[in-house]
């Protein structure tokens, strides 16, 4: 740094207002300014009241992040979204902005703040970093990704850490999650009553999410007594560039289809685009049915039957287990019911 620069930061420092200036214009300690400022029921209501008066005219404010370290009353929660790195799932997509807003919502009520940052869906336990440092009390991590060995080493440790995901085999970790099994067997079930029976699955069975929602699916099918064709399952990322991929394949790789359940409201909509584009007419041609509804859901064109996610619910659970895990309390997974809604696209 030059010298410049050093006496505009020596001078900038110099002039900052400090918490014993206000103390000695007010003519008492620094500890009860500190008091006041912070509505300790140990100051006199006239005291306090002239201090906040002296502080609000001379532009004082505390700072929070500092006090809060000093006195180990963080109120940070960190909420973690995954990114692939070949696909790039950006935070823009509706499900993302969906549910970062309910638990922003909860956090809100309840006084605590947001972090909110990205992982690579490879090093899921990078997370765990904004706890060490002591930057959150815990962590809201959304979606497994692949990786359920390090959410387990993570609870392993202590992490306080929720994740928003699917019930799998030896976890460790605590999950909220809506009721994928379900929501695909409602989907599927939907389309074999509209009479539909060569019904394609777009979505990425390595997610623990999207498995369960392929389990429902082929629940449905067998119940129905139609055969699990490998055919009409496509791999999709959650993108427009996964929904385009899947019907380009869709197309080349089978004779007919009459459906598609699409694990994602964004790989539904792209879809029926897709389709459109191609002659087909949905749902006279092609009957599509998404995933989450999203709030554009109920406004595409036709409006789009899909299997809801309860998103406030979501936040408001994912909230309170953070919560719990912080204060050392026990807490186990919570599943969250699924309601198929039905409109045009079907």
């Amino acid at each position: 740094m030059n010298k410049k620069n050093t006496a505009s930061s020596e001078a900038k420092e110099q002039g900052r207002l400090q918490m014993a200036d206000i103390a000695r214009l007010a003519g008492v300690s620094t500890s009860t300014v500190s008091r006041a400022l912070n509505k300790s029921p140990l100051i006199g209501e006239e005291t306090r009241l002239r201090i906040e008066a002296l502080a609000k005219s001379l532009n004082y404010s505390i700072n929070v992040g500092a006090q809060n370290l000093r006195l180990r009353q963080n109120r940070t929660v960190a909420v973690v979204v995954p990114f692939d790195s070949s696909s790039r799932q950006h935070l823009s997509d509706p499900f993302f902005l969906g549910i970062i807003g309910s638990i922003a919502d909860a956090l809100t009520d309840r006084g605590y703040d947001m972090l909110l940052t990205r992982v690579d869906a490879e090093e899921l336990d990078a997370a765990s970093q904004i706890y060490d440092t002591g930057r959150a009390i815990g962590v809201i991590l959304i979606g497994q990704w692949r990786h359920h060995d390090q959410l387990n080493q993570m609870a392993a440790r202590k992490v306080p850490i929720v994740v928003w995901g699917a019930q799998i085999p030896q976890q460790l970790y605590v999950t909220v999650g809506s009721d994928n099994v379900a929501g695909g067997r409602l989907a599927c079930s939907h389309l074999l009553q509209q009479g539909r029976r060569r019904i394609a699955f777009f979505g990425d069975v390595q997610l623990p999410e999207v498995a369960h929602r392929y389990q429902g699916y082929c629940q449905a099918l067998t119940a129905a007594g139609v055969a699990i064709d490998e055919s009409l399952v496509l791999p999709a990322a959650f993108t427009e560039e996964g929904a385009r991929l899947a019907v380009e394949t869709l197309q080349s790789r089978v004779s007919s289809f009459d459906a598609v359940f699409a694990c994602s409201d964004l790989l539904a909509m792209t879809a029926i685009n897709l389709f459109r584009q191609a002659g087909l007419r949905v749902p006279e041609d092609v009957a599509v049915v998404g995933y989450d509804d999203i709030a554009l859901a109920r406004y595409f064109h036709p409006p789009l039957s899909t299997v809801q996610q309860p998103i406030a619910a979501a936040g408001e659970a994912l909230v309170k287990a953070v919560l719990r895990l912080a204060d050392y309390e026990p807490t186990g997974p919570e599943l969250l019911p699924t309601e198929l809604i039905v409109r045009q696209s079907t």
